[in-house]
């Protein structure tokens, strides 16, 4: 295993991009063109008004900026760090097709840094209502429900499992694109609004719906998604799983041990970041294998154009078979060549082994992210399901009245992202605000 000083670990996993100084987020404000009715804002999973807190920076009105994006999104400090803004409100920019788009992502973190872990003052909050709803999960959609429920004036409670609140911002984002400290300032202020935040409470340990529902008046469910799946080949148990890889270089990164000659298996973003941690913490070779092509990989093109400039190499069409040990240390990945077939059930050509093509990929550590298993908590809690996800109508109700789901535990169509996450727990407070009210 590599080692490198704990001080060169902690600069590898730094922040990809500096904080713009003042003058830097002026000069960028002043190029916006202040579009009427902005592709940019519509881009925006969340609609934020965009010319309108880039408008108040140019202007040096801080404060105001922050409050024009946490009218539309209270996580907006995550999201300007870790939306795809390439292909969302950046990539709609009207600059983008003869020049450089606006940095709205950069501007935005401008703006949000500027109050980070100051009241929450910048939000006007109405009367206490005196209904109470409970939260299970302090995940985006969790925090986001929560928080706009606590604006209109509710008694809010977020229970959450973890010893901190944030969820996959906390825990599973690389620190390159979110430090931990932002997820944590983010889920203090979404607490400073009023929201009663509970951790080491689970559902289905301490927790029960019944309980839930007895005690208030609705319940939203934001528990995210499982564990990541086997692969089902002899010696798995030796293979690290992605997540908990993330989690520790966020954690002690100082104390996470790194391989020679890493192997990632899977090709979306999650492995993207167990790459990028695993190079820039020392390992000689680190290679990403993928049984498809890069054009059937999930990770944004962006986040594979960025790791294919670490130095990360991949192996496309390849499907790992067999991990092999050698005097109780993992030295090779067995795999086989894969042609691709007829589509599958996700709607992407059906990866098939090629005969007699086995061969050996070296690696002294492995490391796979291939995606998260359905939620459990669907069929603990007896709620319908669609391909697995907990199943919703137009206004985030489950099947159980009262009940509420939103985030990636609900996302059978369309990518999961931090910021859809945000917007299901805002339209999620919306139904459960009128429901609420409406029962007097």
């Amino acid at each position: 295993m590599n080692e490198i000083p704990n001080h060169e670990r902690l600069e590898g996993l730094g922040e990809l991009l500096p904080p713009l100084t003042r003058n830097e987020a002026a000069v960028e404000a002043a190029r916006c063109l202040m579009c009427y009715d902005a592709p940019c804002t519509h881009a925006c999973p969340t609609h934020i008004d965009i010319p309108k807190f880039i408008k108040k920076i140019s202007t040096d009105n801080l404060r105001g900026s922050a409050r024009a994006i946490l009218e539309s999104n209270l996580l907006g400090a995550t999201c300007a760090r870790v939306c795809p803004v390439q292909e969302l409100c950046e990539g709609a920019c009207v600059l983008g097709a003869e020049h450089k788009p606006i940095a709205i992502g950069r501007l935005q973190r401008h703006a949000m840094d500027s109050i980070s872990g100051k009241e929450m003052s910048v939000l006007r909050k109405a009367s206490a209502t005196g209904k109470k709803v409970a939260i299970i999960g302090a995940g985006p959609a969790g925090l986001s429900c929560a928080g706009e429920l606590a604006k209109r004036g509710h008694s809010v409670t977020l229970f959450e499992k973890r010893d901190l609140a944030g969820g996959l911002s906390t825990y599973g984002i690389i620190g390159l694109r979110e430090p931990m400290d932002v997820a944590i300032a983010e889920a203090n202020m979404i607490a400073g609004l009023g929201v009663t935040v509970e951790t080491g409470r689970e559902l289905g340990r301490n927790l029960t719906l019944a309980e839930l529902q007895a005690n208030f008046g609705a319940v939203f469910l934001s528990v995210g998604l499982g564990a990541t799946p086997g692969l089902g080949i002899p010696g798995e148990e030796h293979i690290l799983d992605g997540l908990e890889y993330i989690e520790h270089s966020k954690l002690d990164a100082a104390n996470l041990k790194i391989g020679r000659h890493v192997v990632v298996i899977g090709a979306g973003n999650t492995a993207i970041d167990c790459a990028t941690i695993a190079k820039r913490l020392g390992a000689d070779t680190v290679t990403m294998v993928y049984r498809r092509t890069d054009k059937e990989m999930t990770a944004y093109a962006h986040e594979y154009d960025f790791i294919k400039r670490e130095g990360v190499g991949f192996r496309f069409l390849t499907q790992p078979v067999r991990v092999l040990r050698e005097n109780g240390t993992v030295r090779a990945l067995e795999c086989v060549r894969m042609s691709l077939g007829r589509a599958d059930a996700s709607g992407r050509p059906s990866p098939q082994p090629v005969a007699a093509s086995e061969f050996l990929l070296p690696a002294d550590q492995i490391v796979k992210a291939i995606g998260q298993e359905k939620p459990a908590l669907a069929a603990l809690c007896q709620l319908k399901t669609q391909k697995g996800f907990i199943q919703v109508d137009a206004n985030f109700e489950t099947n159980r009245p009262g009940v509420y789901s939103g985030g990636d535990c609900i996302r059978a169509r369309g990518a999961a992202s931090t910021v859809m996450a945000v917007q299901d727990g805002k339209l999620a407070a919306r139904s459960i605000h009128e429901r609420l009210m409406a029962n007097g």
